[in-house]
C-alpha cells in the first residue's frame, strides 16, 4: 500500500476476496493488489483470508474479512461521477444484480449492501445553476427518479 492519500477500508463477513474481485470487474482502471491471510495468531482462521488491497476506477480500497459485527449504511456512500446515460446505465444495472437494489435520486446498495450514488456530472452543474429556476426544476426531477434519466432531467432543466 503507497504513502500519501487515502485507503477505504470496507468491512465484510467473509465475503472481502469475492467483493475485492465483484468490484474490480464492475470498474475500469482497476486491480487486485496484495492479499493477506489469517496467521496462527487468530483470531481467524490460519490461512484464510484476512485483507484484499485492490483499485476500482483508480480508488484505493482495502477489504478486510472483520466478521458480523458491523455492516453498511447509507450513512457513508460512495458517488460515481458519469460522462453520459450509457455510464449512468452501467454502473445502476452492474451494482443492482444479483440482489442489489435500487433506490431514491441516483442513489442503490450492491449486494454487499455498500451504497453508491450514480450521479451524472451534467446533473451537479445543472443543480448548481446560478438561476434558482432551472436548479429547482433539475433537482425537483432528479426526486422523483430511481435510476438518473439524463434526458428527463435536461428537459426538466430547460423547463420544457
Amino acid at each position: 500500500m503507497s504513502h500519501g492519500g487515502f485507503t477505504t477500508c470496507l468491512w465484510f463477513d467473509g465475503q472481502a476476496e469475492e467483493a475485492a474481485h465483484y468490484y474490480v470487474s464492475v470498474f475500469k482502471d482497476s486491480g487486485i493488489g496484495r492479499v493477506t491471510r489469517w496467521s496462527e495468531a487468530g483470531p481467524g482462521e490460519p490461512g484464510t483470508v484476512l485483507t484484499v488491497e485492490f483499485t476500482a476506477n483508480d480508488q484505493k480500497f482495502v477489504a478486510l474479512n472483520g466478521g458480523p459485527e458491523f455492516t453498511f449504511s447509507e450513512a457513508v456512500s460512495f458517488m460515481i461521477i458519469c460522462a453520459d446515460q450509457r455510464e449512468i446505465d452501467h454502473y445502476w444495472t452492474r451494482l443492482t444484480e444479483d440482489g442489489g437494489e435500487g433506490g431514491p435520486c441516483g442513489w442503490l446498495k450492491d449486494k454487499y449492501g455498500v451504497s453508491w450514488q450514480v450521479c451524472p456530472e451534467r446533473l451537479l452543474e445543472m443543480t448548481n445553476d446560478p438561476d434558482p429556476q432551472k436548479a429547482a426544476r433539475a433537482f425537483g426531477a432528479m426526486m422523483k427518479m430511481h435510476k438518473l434519466d439524463l434526458a428527463a432531467l435536461e428537459k426538466a432543466y430547460a423547463g420544457e
